[in-house]
Formats: structure tokens, sequence, C-alpha cells
């Protein structure tokens, strides 16, 4: 493969060009509402359109780019991003902004494609900052937001659509030049890639929480050149300014998560981002003046930034032989996740006469997020302590109080013979090899009532008839009243021993 570093670059760039179109009609939806007159709940729409595609086709782009490479795939998608590029420079009606507009998301799905190739060219401890520093594509929504309205102020908006078709065309060609032909190609079927993860509750996490943050960055972008210039009354330049500052911070900061997770434990990391994301949805809801507004939006834009470098770590630790499919389906449901909001927000101000219930709903998915987030970091701790166990030498058997088998370990199987299916709901006599008499097993427990454990000798039989002798050591664990609730035992095969 190509150098890592210029691949880096290249595909950033690349992601810079396809979020700059992404967001090309809401950056001048203020300045085409001039020529093209819409209604408040129209322009929601015509701005939010382009997420919709640009979320659905990047579970292909991402499955794709597995197969094919992203030289390949990002060639392809510029190419036909020139299409809806020129319709949308000779729109005349709201059909015409809502056709170009559904097919530009074709620039917002090129995100699946670094983040499925990048980690190809690097190792595993660097995944979360290379991911982090690739999504600083993002910026091209700021440049975008900025810029296009500079430059539509003096050539017009048609002029300054057209001008994308050449960004678009030269970075076909640079792509073409430059892009790796020998990038490792995983050929697989999208259909059994789905089906070994689809029933994955890790997968459906982070797809929502991708859902609150990715999906608030890009409302945010979308909806905030609108929303300030008809409900703060700002000059489309102004409103263009200020968004891009939002987008320029949530941008930076992604790298930043990516390090924080490759560093630290990145679930205390997305506790902290869901946490503060809560709060900063309550300020919104009570935000009357623009200098406390910008502070709550500003607020959102550094954690749901930590935030979407922070969940693209996760991905590649728990899928790593389907990531071109999950980054796929995580990304869409990101995108999904900028769709809604603009909607609800004129929704709910139509219907309420302002938009604090619209941003409270913010608060409480990202308190849900929170809640979520811990649930996952202790299931990630059981997991982590069953694989011990499962891997653990000797033979181990939990039973309830009662004496009750409720689980063993693979070691266990391999001394005694019983899988856990057989012994599971039986007792340890089971293994009794009737080598020992009542007196030995009632002075067991009796020592084990007094100090808590016993350990020592004991022959046992196993599965097909043979008697063992084995090294056991039972323990006793309490509940918080100090009553017995398990016992544990942990055995070792000491027949070599004995011999």
């Amino acid at each position: 493969m190509n150098r890592p570093n210029v691949q880096l670059s290249l595909q950033s760039l690349s992601l810079v060009v396809g979020f700059m179109v992404w967001v090309l009609i809401s950056s001048l939806m203020p300045i085409i509402n001039e020529d093209i007159q819409l209604t408040a709940s129209q322009m929601s729409l015509v701005t939010a359109i382009p997420v919709i595609l640009g979320s659905l086709l990047r579970v292909p782009l991402g499955f794709y780019t597995n197969r094919f490479g992203a030289r390949t795939i990002f060639m392809i998608s510029f190419i036909v991003l020139l299409f809806p590029v020129f319709y949308m420079s000779i729109a005349t009606s709201y059909a015409d902004l809502i056709i170009s507009g559904l097919f530009l998301g074709v620039g917002g799905a090129t995100f699946s494609i670094g983040v499925t190739s990048l980690p190809k060219y690097y190792p595993k401890e660097k995944h979360g900052l290379v991911n982090g520093i690739y999504a600083v594509g993002n910026a091209g929504t700021a440049i975008s937001t900025f810029f296009a309205p500079i430059l539509a102020g003096s050539i017009g908006w048609e002029s300054t659509v057209r001008f994308y078709l050449i960004l678009l065309l030269v970075f076909i060609v640079i792509n073409f030049i430059m892009g790796d032909r020998k990038e490792v190609k995983v050929r697989v079927s999208m259909v059994g890639q789905i089906k070994s993860v689809y029933r994955n509750q890790t997968l459906w996490f982070l797809s929502f929480f991708y859902f609150i943050t990715f999906g608030a960055f890009v409302a945010f972008t979308v909806y905030l050149p609108n929303f300030l210039v008809s409900h703060f009354t700002l000059d489309p330049v102004d409103a263009g300014l200020r968004t891009a500052g939002f987008i320029v911070l949530a941008t930076v900061v992604r790298p930043l998560g990516g390090w924080l997770a490759d560093k630290f434990n990145p679930y205390f990391i997305l506790m902290i981002i869901f946490l503060g994301t809560s709060i900063s949805g309550v300020i919104l809801s009570f935000s009357p003046t623009i200098g406390i507004y910008t502070f709550g939006t500003l607020s959102v834009a550094i954690f749901v930034g930590i935030g979407n470098g922070t969940i693209f770590k996760l991905v590649p630790l728990h899928f790593a032989g389907q990531a071109g499919i999950v980054n796929g389906i995580v990304s869409a449901m990101g995108g999904l996740g900028g769709f809604f909001p603009p909607i609800v927000l004129t929704t709910v101000f139509n219907l309420t006469g302002h938009y604090a219930i619209g941003f409270m709903a913010l608060s409480e998915f990202a308190l849900v997020s929170f809640v979520l987030v811990i649930y996952m970091y202790y299931q990630d701790r059981l997991n982590i302590e069953r694989r011990i166990i499962e891997g653990t030498a000797e033979g181990i058997m939990v039973t309830n109080r009662h004496g009750v088998i409720r689980n063993v370990n693979p070691a266990f199987t391999r001394i005694t013979g019983f899988t856990e299916e057989e012994v599971k709901g039986e007792t340890p006599s089971v293994l009794k090899s009737g080598e020992h008499d009542t007196t030995f097993y009632e002075s067991m427990w009796k020592i084990i009532g007094e100090k808590g454990y016993w350990e020592g000798e004991i022959w046992n039989k196993r599965k097909n008839g043979e008697i063992y002798p084995e090294w056991l050591i039972i323990s006793q664990l309490n509940n918080s009243k100090g009553q017995p609730q398990y016992y544990v035992g942990m055995m070792s095969d000491i027949s070599e021993v004995k011999k």
C-alpha cells in the first residue's frame, strides 16, 4: 500500500470537498430564498433533504470501499455529484431544489469511505486519532457555510454553485493520480456481513450514540444559517460566520475525541460527553438572548465533536471483521440524526411559538444516551470477567446457595467430560466417585461454614466413569447480609502429579 500519511491527507481533503457540496443548499438558502420564495416549512425540508441520501448511502459506500478501495469510490462519488450540482445551478422552483438536494446527499455519504479505508494503514492503538483527523474533513461544511454566501454576494448564487463543478473535477483527477491502487481489498457478502452484526446490541447502541452526536452536528449545520436570520434577524453573512464557527469548533475537537479514546476508557469519555450535551440542551431551551444562545451552541459543538471522535474508536474495537458495513450503519444513523431536528424544531415553533421543547428533546436524548453508556460500561466489564473465567486453566463451577450448578467454564468440561448443558441445574454429586464417606463431606462443609472456604485433595469421577484425583478449592460468596449466596469451586486435575 502507498504511504499512510499521503492517503490520510488525500482522503481527508476529499472529505472536505464532499462535505462542501453536501451543505451547499443550506449554506445558500437565505440567498436562494430571495429568488425562489419558500415557506419556513419548505425551507426546513429543502435544507434537511440532502441528509437522507447522505445517510442511507453510507452503508453501501462503507461496504464497497472494502471491496474496491477508497480511490475508486471517491472518484465515482464525485462523478455522480456533478449532475445534482449542475441541476441546482439552474433551479427555478421548490421541486428543483428538492431533487438536486436529495442527490447532493452523496457528498455526505463519502464519510464512510475514509473511516473504512484508513484503519488499514495504521495500528489499532492509533485508530481513534486517525479517524479523528480524517473527520476534520467536516470542515468542508464550515467552508461552504462561510464562503458560499460571500461568493454568492459577488457573482450570484447560480455561478457560485457552478464553481463547485470545477472543484469536483479537480479532485476526481487528484484521486485518480494519487489514490492507492494497491489498497487491501476485502471481498465478502454484504448480506452475510449484515446478518453477522444486526443482532448485536452494541451496533445499535453505537448507532444511537452517533445519531445524537453527529446528528446534532448536522442539524445545527443545516439549520443555523436560516434560524439565525429568521429568529435573531442577523444578515446572511453574519449567520454564515457564526455557523462556520460552530462547525470549526466541533471539527477541531474531533481528533481530540479520538486521541482521548486511545488514551483512556472510551466509555468514561462518552459519559462526560452526554452529560455535558444534556446540560447544553437545557441552556438552549432557555436562551432569550443571542449571547446565551451562542454559549449553548458552542457547548454543544465541543461535546458532540469530542463524542464523534470517541464513537469511531469503539467501532473497530467491537467489529474488527465487519468494519466496512458497521462503519456504514453507524455513520448512516448519525446522518439521519441530522434530518429530523430541523423539521421538529420548525413544527414545534409553528405549534407553540418558541423552540424550547425542541431543544429540550436534545437534552433528554443525551440523558438517555448517558444511561446507556453506563450500562455498556458494566456489560463490557462483565464480558471481560467472563472471558477471564473461560480462559482459566482450572475448572470452575458455580452453584447457588442450595448447591444447584449455575455455570461452568470450558476447563471444567475438559477435566470432567461434562458439558455445561449436561450439569446445569444438577448438583455436584454428579462428580462423586464413591471414594469418600459421609463424614468427609460433612467435615468439608463445616470448614466452609466456619472459614468461608475449603481446600484439599479429593477423588471425583469423570463422565466416562474414570475416577481421578483433583485439587479442589471451594469458596463461599455471601450477600450484603452475610448470608451464603453462591459457592465457587476451582479444580485442577493432579493425576500426573500423583503418578
